[in-house]
């Protein structure tokens, strides 16, 4: 009887193992399926997965734009007003760079 038990034995061990294999081989299937999903082609061509930005790009611009005309204009301020012993108001006249362009060019 100890013949038969081991022969059991080792046939519960063995569908056992192939049971394991099989669910590992299910379960690498499904993993690959996935990962081939994620790279499917349509038609051949990869699919592309876009990316919502919470600042998009040309908000961006706009806002560098923004910036660096009021940097501009800061700079024309400071330089002219603080510097130049100008006035502030006289910073941002137009008739203030036009006398300016007139003595470069000696006009």
């Amino acid at each position: 009887m100890s013949k038969h038990s081991n022969e059991q034995t080792k046939a519960k061990i063995k569908d056992e193992h192939e049971e394991v294999e099989a669910t590992s081989e299910t379960t690498s299937i499904k993993k690959a399926e996935q990962s081939n999903e994620q790279t499917d082609t349509t038609e051949g061509k990869f699919k592309i997965n876009f990316r919502t930005r919470k600042f998009p790009i040309w908000l961006r611009i706009i806002v560098v734009l923004i910036l660096l005309i009021i940097s501009l204009l800061l700079g024309l301020i400071v330089g002219y007003a603080f510097f130049g012993d100008g006035e502030v108001v006289d910073a941002l006249k137009i008739e203030t760079y036009q006398h300016i362009l007139d003595i470069i060019n000696k006009e």
